[in-house]
């Protein structure tokens, strides 16, 4: 019998995988899917071949990059911010009726917007923002009964608002919406910031009523015992709640405050599980805030978990809320993307993907079969990919983010060694209105900038700064914290040697020996240029990473450099008084112990 109820289930099990494979194809074997999205890359012109993998060929496209799927297999996601794609957005769209989230903007798409989309009964996430397009919004986005968060700021849409239930949506940059007379009530509406529900989810005042009822009923019946029986559980659960920590497992359910940019909340056993009981053997790394292990969930995703320690420390809570607000909105391709979260009385951490080929510090004096894992092509494409995250934190987010702690550590790298710009833990928002801001100093000596050291004010170019370090992290393959210990030499810091070498002529002498002789002399000769433009210590003087990311491409140097060796005179004058040398500023600042102030996370 026992048998038989087992090949029973298995055959039901595989009637239903055979119906979910084939849920989104037609009749004819085709992927609906597919087809959709094959229309969507055709409408769109896609300069750096970010589509490449989108093959109408193919019968799944849960693996194709930007696309996001459920796991019953079909899309729930598209996801194409700030990849300088222009063209249109084919109708196509409407196809994926499984749609949940649709994030294109800081593009230039242009066109109007298919009306096709509010027959997308499932989505929650519209974000348009940055791009041309044109005429009005669909009347059809009224449809949307599940939308959470929508945004269609600094496009060229016209005509009136439609009724949209979204809890909040911008249209602000749209002139010949906002511009109208104000009965058209064309106001923005700005997102308030993300809230997270207490864990105790539900206030049940009719099961309260009914338990006091029973209460009563057994004190009327067991009296005096009852009582003692409840002391001494109380006594047990406290002593047990301050020794343990307790699983707070959360409603399942879907909050529209925290659901933003595909967040999941996860419970704390369900991470406490997947790290095997967060095991020392499982640490990817440890940092200021935190330590990062490596964990494989349920359904057999390895992602990487963050947690934070010490959370109710200062800073610790603000940290968990930075990450959490700033990761889920800022989108990129050369960002760490932020998976989910847990918050229980006791816990905050954070889930993120797995990075298969560690950071590039970890990395840089890897080998295989004798060959450096890290040649001079993968570090040159590491230098750009960092620039274009770092690029899109300062000027395509709003308000823009400064990370405070760039370098090598910090720059993960994934399947294809593509740099990844990791640990927000130290970012601050910064109001385009503001130039800097003053904080307690933190990041790693050897990557502080130099007004950062001895005024505690950051500011965009703090990262520029720490860029320009991990381009000689890049070139040297020594860590600049560690430079110079092996031979002793007190006082001697990585910039201050390329600085004098440069001057000698002598870039060769700079390039790490492990790659021995295999780099381009043109490419370094750029790359050493960049950086020592990155480092200068007048930040006013140091180029926006938008400028560095064009340099890195062959766009501008020879200008910049030019106009940098005219202004060397009269910014020696002007620093006459000051320390000339970057070890002089390390062994002048207030900070002297520890030398790490936040490490990889």
């Amino acid at each position: 019998m026992l048998h038989l109820l087992w090949n029973v289930g298995l055959l039901l099990i595989c009637t239903l995988m055979m119906e979910s494979s084939s849920a989104t194809l037609s009749p004819t074997g085709i992927n609906y899917e597919v087809v959709a999205l094959t229309e969507i890359k055709k409408a769109l012109h896609d300069p750096y071949n970010v589509l490449d993998n989108w093959d109408v060929n193919s019968v799944d496209p849960c693996s194709w990059r930007m696309v996001t799927c459920s796991f019953d297999g079909y899309v729930s996601a598209l996801a194409l911010p700030s990849q300088s794609l222009s063209g249109t957005l084919s109708p196509g769209i409407g196809n994926l009726t499984n749609l949940q989230s649709v994030l294109l903007q800081n593009n230039a798409i242009s066109g109007p917007i298919p009306d096709v989309i509010g027959k997308l009964q499932k989505l929650q996430t519209i974000d348009l923002s940055n791009n041309k397009f044109e005429g009005e919004i669909p009347t059809s986005f009224g449809d949307l009964k599940n939308l959470n968060y929508l945004d269609v700021s600094y496009n060229n849409l016209s005509g009136t608002l439609p009724k949209i239930s979204a809890r909040a949506f911008k249209v602000l940059g749209n002139p010949l919406i906002c511009g109208q007379s104000s009965e058209n009530n064309c106001s923005a509406v700005y997102p308030e910031p993300l809230s997270f529900p207490p864990d105790s989810l539900t206030d049940q005042p009719g099961a309260a009523r009914k338990s006091r009822r029973v209460v009563v009923a057994f004190v009327a019946s067991f009296g005096a015992a009852f009582l003692v029986s409840v002391a001494v559980a109380f006594v047990l659960w406290w002593h047990y709640r301050h020794n343990r920590q307790i699983f707070f497992d959360v409603n399942e359910q879907c909050y529209p405050e925290v659901c933003l940019g595909h967040l999941k909340r996860y419970t704390f056993k369900e991470l406490w599980n997947a790290t095997d009981r967060f095991s020392s053997k499982h640490i990817l790394g440890r940092g200021g805030f935190g330590i990062v292990y490596k964990a494989c969930l349920n359904n057999g995703t390895v992602v990487a978990v963050k947690r934070l320690k010490d959370y109710n420390a200062v800073g610790g809570e603000n940290q968990f809320q930075t990450e959490v607000e700033l990761i889920s909105l800022a989108v990129h391709r050369n960002l760490l993307r932020l998976l989910g979260f847990c918050s229980t009385e006791n816990e905050r951490l954070l889930v993120y993907p797995y990075m298969p080929n560690g950071s590039v510090a970890s990395r840089l004096k890897d080998n295989v079969y004798g060959r450096l894992v890290l040649d001079w092509s993968r570090r040159k494409t590491i230098a750009q990919g960092t620039a274009r995250g770092l690029v899109y934190l300062h000027e395509q987010c709003d308000p823009k983010i400064i990370h405070r702690d760039v370098k090598a550590a910090n720059i993960l790298l994934d399947e294809e060694f593509e740099a990844v710009v990791g640990d927000f833990g130290l970012a601050k928002l910064l109001d385009h209105r503001d130039s800097h801001v003053t904080t307690a100093v933190r990041g790693t000596i050897g990557h502080i900038a130099p007004e950062y050291l001895s005024t505690g004010q950051s500011s965009e170019k703090t990262d520029v700064f720490g860029f320009g370090i991990l381009l000689l992290e890049l070139i040297t393959g020594q860590k600049a914290m560690d430079f110079g210990r092996g031979a002793n030499q007190k006082g001697v810091v990585m910039l201050d040697w390329v600085k004098e070498l440069h001057q000698e002529g002598k870039s060769n002498l700079m390039v790490d020996k492990d790659l021995k002789n295999n780099f381009d002399r043109i490419e370094l000769e750029e790359m050493v240029k960049v950086a020592l433009l990155c480092t200068q210590f007048n930040p006013s003087h140091r180029p926006k990473m938008s400028e560095a990311l064009r340099m890195l491409e062959g766009d501008g140097l020879a200008e910049k450099w030019e106009a940098s060796q005219k202004l060397e005179a009269p910014r020696n004058r002007a620093f006459e008084h000051t320390p000339q040398r970057y070890s002089n500023y390390v062994e002048e600042s207030s900070l002297v112990e520890p030398m790490e102030l936040s490490g990889p996370r």
